[in-house]
């Protein structure tokens, strides 16, 4: 046993605090949530839980992991479904659904719109992690980009400048109101999308 806790009761204990924080940090954010706020529900001492995440920072990045592992293959499923079909179609079909997801996801929302709480997640990372994680954000879905790179299907300089351009895309959910919000937000994102997708791939 570890800090007088079986494995089992540590591994309840762990899941218990993923579980409060998801619910937390949805409705509060990663700043107004505090310690304490992440203890009581479980029911350990506010010291306690550093023998479980060293921060609540993250405790956060645990909740987003297992949140991208339950929708990545949602997600990923138009490059699966059609990849070698057409490329274009493809890639409006996946941006459409990766931004439906950052707009609706309330703890990927709460995230965005509170400046604080990215840089604090920023701030946990060195430079070199942070490269790390773009280049494993944009894995999942680079070695279709370079198969159509490959074919011609694509154009560009090269196919992880492809894949980035296909991922900045998803910016533009930071900035919904400054487009005018609800449905004009809607239709320049989804001319956006289309415009991109026709420009990246060839006849």
């Amino acid at each position: 046993m570890s800090g007088g806790f079986s494995d089992a009761d540590r591994k309840r204990i762990r899941e218990d605090l993923v579980a409060t924080g998801r619910e937390l940090f949805e409705r509060y954010g990663l700043s107004k949530t505090t310690i304490a706020d992440l203890t009581a529900p479980v029911g350990i001492a506010n010291g306690t839980f550093y023998q479980f995440f060293d921060s609540k920072e993250t405790l956060f990045l645990e909740v987003l992991d297992r949140e991208g592992e339950r929708l990545l293959p949602e997600l990923l499923a138009p490059f699966e479904d059609g990849a070698h079909d057409d490329p274009e179609a493809v890639i409006v079909a996946f941006l459409t659904r990766l931004m439906d997801e950052i707009e609706t996801n309330p703890l990927v929302r709460q995230l965005l719109v509170d400046v604080d709480d990215l840089q604090r997640l920023r701030d946990v990372h060195t430079d070199t992690e942070l490269e790390a994680e773009r280049q494993e954000s944009l894995a999942y879905f680079l070695p279709y980009v370079e198969a159509w790179y490959e074919t011609g299907d694509v154009d560009g300089p090269d196919a992880e400048t492809v894949a980035n351009a296909i991922r900045a895309v998803s910016l533009l959910t930071l900035h919904i109101e400054d487009l005018g919000g609800g449905e004009t937000y809607r239709e320049t994102r989804d001319l956006v999308v289309e415009a991109v997708a026709k420009g990246l791939t060839t006849d």
